[in-house]
């Protein structure tokens, strides 16, 4: 019965991360071999799980202003704990970089490089304008996540954290399936890229923080050899592609700002090489199917949650 009560906590969002977390712990047992770092990251993950049931648990029968925003908002840490953990587990599993597949990709596709052909059009100001709207990335689910819970039911919270944190969670297992580090490391001369595409004010500081969000330090000599493999599906295209949704089904007031950047930073993932186009194909894709099954898996759960309160209301 006590075990019964718990999982009736859990919103959907707490069910896929710690399904995730759960895939993840299993990997590093079976590749414990391989993953240097996997008692380290088990035990994160265990510690992990037991702060979302504890948080899901909490919310639930305290009640309190508190345990409801720590159990909405600890979507945001879980996400980019995930992504740094990937770091350390996806060369070890599969150590084969599929770059060149998705280079011949966009050429059967295009005929060229479209980050080579795009080059002609390069421009300070484009560059600039784009490096912010691609850095804005991690600002746009604050946005939408802040005028959701300020302005709608927590219900609707909770039906759009589910679906970016199941959407995040899609990509990484792409990033699994084929890890690349794309075209700003094998179609062009990383350490040139300041000199190739120059922008105005922000775009070294800011492009400097994507590099650092990557696990690249500045001035390092083989900088392809420590980049997190993140490259396909495009998440900044997938993702982005679900708040601008997001925004626009609960008609925000920042949905049209929202759109906007997500349009420029699409843009900009091919124009600052950090993604090929075939990415950010698979990215569109990526964000038709998070949401296509994401409505159907969080109805499910909504349905079964709706059973387990019942039949707990029956015999108690």
């Amino acid at each position: 019965m006590r075990f019964r009560n718990l999982l009736a906590s859990l919103s959907a969002a707490d069910l896929v991360s710690i399904l995730f977390l759960s895939f993840l712990s299993f990997l590093n047992i079976a590749f414990a071999s391989r993953v240097t770092a996997w008692p380290e990251l088990l035990l994160v993950n265990t510690g992990f799980t037991a702060l979302i049931l504890f948080l899901a648990n909490r919310a639930e029968t305290r009640k309190t202003r508190l345990y409801i925003g720590l159990h909405r908002w600890y979507l945001y840490i879980v996400v980019l704990m995930v992504f740094k953990e990937l770091y350390f587990m996806i060369r070890p599993i599969h150590p084969v970089d599929y770059d060149r597949l998705l280079i011949e990709a966009d050429r059967w596709l295009f005929g060229v490089d479209p980050t080579v052909w795009l080059f002609q059009f390069a421009h300070p100001v484009i560059t600039e304008i784009l490096q912010i709207a691609y850095s804005s990335y991690y600002l746009l689910f604050l946005i939408l996540g802040i005028e959701i819970y300020r302005k709608h039911t927590l219900k609707s919270f909770d039906k759009a954290g589910f679906l970016i944190v199941y959407g995040f969670f899609l990509s990484y297992l792409g990033y699994f399936l084929l890890p690349a580090i794309g075209p700003r490391f094998t179609l062009h001369d990383f350490h040139s890229l300041s000199k190739e595409l120059p922008g105005l004010f922000l775009t070294e500081p800011l492009r400097a923080f994507v590099n650092f969000g990557e696990s690249v330090p500045t001035n390092i000599p083989n900088p392809a050899e420590v980049v997190q493999r993140d490259v396909f599906p495009s998440g900044h295209a997938q993702l982005s592609l679900i708040v601008a949704y997001l925004g626009f089904h609960f008609k925000l007031s920042s949905r049209w700002a929202l759109g906007g950047f997500t349009a420029l930073l699409i843009v900009g993932t091919v124009y600052l090489r950090y993604h090929y186009f075939v990415d950010v194909v698979a990215g569109v894709l990526f964000f038709w199917f998070t949401v296509w099954s994401g409505h159907h898996i969080e109805t499910w759960w909504v349905d079964k949650r709706h059973a387990m309160e019942n039949a707990q209301s029956s015999t108690g």
